[in-house]
């Protein structure tokens, strides 16, 4: 999964509060202004990932939108595997273009 995060404004000492937990996480996007942080598995680093994104949003007002990539041939990360029903869930949000119910041929 992907997460895109748009700082929140705020006065000088929240602010760099806020760019300090994405900095953990996340790269910053200077293009597009968003902060982008990828998550491979629900594991212990996961978990705690999306726990500063959840902090960022509560206390500073981040916006942190989550969506389900497929995986990009040079990461060396974790992932979800086929098997569980997460994996198929994001594998069927990932391809748009495919009827809702329809999963894809082994």
């Amino acid at each position: 999964m992907e997460a895109t995060i748009r700082t929140a404004p705020a006065a000088d000492p929240q602010w760099q509060e806020q760019l300090d937990r994405l900095r953990t996480i996340a790269s910053y996007d200077p293009q597009t202004q968003t902060w982008h942080a990828r998550l491979g598995a629900l594991d212990l680093a996961g978990t705690q990932m999306l726990q500063t994104l959840f902090d960022a949003a509560r206390v500073h007002g981040t916006e942190v939108r989550l969506a389900p990539v497929a995986v990009p041939a040079h990461w060396d990360g974790p992932v979800f595997m086929r098997g569980p029903d997460v994996a198929a869930f994001l594998e069927a949000q990932a391809d748009r273009g495919r009827p809702l119910g329809q999963l894809p041929l082994a």
